[in-house]
């Protein structure tokens, strides 16, 4: 164990850490918000960081730190929900893309580049706007948008291995296309898998933010952090904090993510870059 740690470069592992205690700042927020995060007037509006409000109030008086903690665990959430509906979802499309080929293949990914060909953040606007902006509603659009990014790398990844002996053999053998996919083929693409669902989940960290600035986000008063940044723009000339603290959290949790993929990566050979294909 410990000759694995060491092998491991310090800044992945520092980043690694890093996660670890976002996720359990998140499980545990109550015990570290001394405040309630849509409590108003807890202190005077704009204070700056202090003994009573360590990162200070915003301007209806809500305590910035309160709200940061908290802040953490709709991200997280809806962001590991959406990765993780939108990994499932892909990987098993590209999966059989790259067993069935044919008509099938063809088909799936020209309505799939017909997907990627629209910008990510228009295409999230204008399903939210549509459908409504509920926090299901924004976990559900972000998978959906996520989707055909990662049904390619897993259909690439298994165009590499589908002409593999073993694959023949198992095709002479009769094996059932579904046992095909799920017991011979995903096994050996299981690590670009795992890769794109932190690639995807640093990505999706950062859009449901920029989604939240824009007004298409967790509805009020949940403490999201793209929310958080919208409300205190309006007043970065008077205080810089209930702009900087969320900001900075998200970025200090993307980077560490990156870092966290990249270290991945590396182990399991797969060449993939912690920068997703947007």
């Amino acid at each position: 164990m410990l000759r694995e740690l060491r092998s491991i470069e310090p800044p992945a592992l520092v980043a690694a850490f890093i996660v670890l205690a976002y996720v359990v700042v998140a499980l545990t927020a109550p015990l570290w918000a001394p405040y309630d995060p849509s409590a108003v007037m807890v202190g005077m509006p704009l204070a700056p960081p202090g003994a009573d409000h360590l990162l200070g109030t915003d301007s209806l008086g809500r305590d910035v730190f309160s709200r940061v903690v908290l802040g953490s665990r709709p991200v997280l959430i809806m962001s590991i929900s959406a990765a993780l509906l939108a990994v499932s979802i892909g990987a098993t499309l590209g999966l059989f893309a790259a067993y069935l080929g044919g008509w099938f293949d063809q088909l799936l990914m020209r309505g799939l580049d017909a997907l990627i060909s629209v910008p990510t953040l228009i295409l999230g606007m204008l399903i939210l706007s549509a459908a409504g902006n509920t926090a299901v509603l924004v976990v559900v659009t972000v998978a959906f948008i996520n989707v055909p990014r990662i049904a390619r790398v897993v259909r690439a990844a298994t165009l590499a291995i589908v002409s593999e002996d073993y694959i023949t053999s198992a095709v002479t053998r009769g094996v059932p296309p579904f046992s095909m996919v799920f017991v011979e083929l995903l096994p050996n693409v299981l690590g670009t898998i795992l890769v794109e669902f932190a690639v995807r989940s640093g990505f999706i960290i950062v859009f449901i933010g920029a989604l939240g600035f824009l007004g298409f986000g967790a509805p009020p008063p949940t403490p999201e952090w793209g929310v958080m940044i919208n409300e205190g723009r309006s007043t970065i000339s008077v205080s810089l904090w209930p702009v900087l603290a969320p900001a900075a959290a998200m970025a200090i949790l993307v980077v560490s993510l990156n870092l966290v993929t990249d270290a991945i990566a590396g182990r399991i050979g797969t060449g993939l870059s912690s920068r997703p294909r947007v």
